[in-house]
């Protein structure tokens, strides 16, 4: 099922009402529509994951799910509206794993993205793939490191924005090849591989979602991914790993938050319902389809590894000598 097809889908089931179980109706929550604010455009993969997300809430706790885009600021937009909002478990937030590094890529956020907010759930996650121009004479991962090597100003990084995953294996990618490959950010992943396919940029790093069609379609080449074993997502892909970049391993993953202050009791029940919902059988094939895994963790373990996942990242990016922007 391709991205139109999952969005179609979540969209639809999300707009449709659905009548509170009884034995849901007499507890004080949920009992009412809840809200879901996306920070990013109609379409997106952000978007596309945060309606799959509402429609599994919308099915396990009977009530409606409504998803309401805020676009602006990089996403600041759509958190700042969480946060103005009761802490009362009906406006929740659906983004991605740029969310919590948001004080380490932007000069101006308004809000701590980890202090102030709690992880409900990471719904699902999706290995980064390196892609490239198919028109290039080098065809793999070492003859694409030599040439960068050799003339690195003929060389760039395409990224869907600053501080995404793909930002971040960028900078990785420099630090273990030894290459010092500029890095062009774009706003969105779809023009920035446009501009790879076109041959305006000559690498980037995405995730299975969007490159893998590409990939299949001949539009572009793919080198590796970022896995630490090879997978079923990706079978005809080797790993980074197994071709000169020991441990390189990159995830792109998509969440649900709320407004710290939301009652413990409610953020554990959103965590429940998303889990069970995320991991029925029909739903982990439309994933896998996407390129994508479910994701089983409490509250407390998704705050360690964001916390590590947030750590490591900051320094790479001090490495990289990157300045908020």
């Amino acid at each position: 099922m391709h991205r139109r097809e999952l969005l179609a889908a979540a969209g639809a089931a999300v707009a449709a009402p659905l009548l509170a179980r009884p034995a849901i109706a007499q507890n004080p929550w949920p009992n009412r529509p809840i809200r879901m604010v996306v920070p990013y455009t109609p379409g997106a993969a952000t978007d596309a994951m945060a309606r799959l997300a509402a429609l599994k809430l919308q099915e396990q706790l009977g009530v409606t799910v409504v998803v309401e885009n805020r676009t602006g600021g990089s996403g600041t937009v759509g958190g700042q509206a969480v946060l103005q909002a009761a802490p009362d478990g009906y406006t929740i937030m659906g983004s991605a794993s740029i969310h919590p590094m948001a004080r380490h890529v932007m000069k101006v956020v308004g809000y701590d993205p980890v202090a102030d907010f709690i992880p409900i759930a990471r719904t699902a996650r999706g290995p980064c793939v390196l892609v490239q121009d198919p028109r290039l004479p080098q065809k793999t991962l070492s003859e694409v490191i030599a040439a960068a090597k050799a003339e690195p100003k003929r060389w760039s990084f395409a990224t869907s924005s600053l501080g995404a995953a793909g930002h971040l294996a960028s900078i990785e990618f420099n630090r273990q090849a030894g290459t010092e490959i500029e890095i062009v950010p774009y706003r969105g992943s779809a023009p920035a591989l446009t501009d790879v396919a076109a041959g305006n940029v000559q690498l980037m790093f995405d995730p299975v979602l969007a490159t893998l069609p590409m990939i299949r379609g001949g539009q572009l080449r793919g080198l590796g991914i970022a896995t630490p074993a090879r997978t079923e997502l990706a079978a005809e892909l080797p790993t980074l790993s197994e071709n000169g970049l020991p441990g390189f391993t990159f995830y792109s993953w998509y969440g649900v938050w709320a407004h710290r202050g939301i009652p413990a009791e409610i953020a554990a029940r959103l965590n429940a319902a998303l889990i069970k919902g995320l991991h029925e059988p029909e739903t982990v094939q439309r994933l896998a389809g996407q390129g994508f895994e479910p994701v089983r963790e409490t509250i407390p373990e998704i705050e360690r590894a964001i916390a590590l996942e947030v750590e490591q990242n900051a320094a790479l990016l001090k490495l990289a000598k990157f300045e908020p922007q």
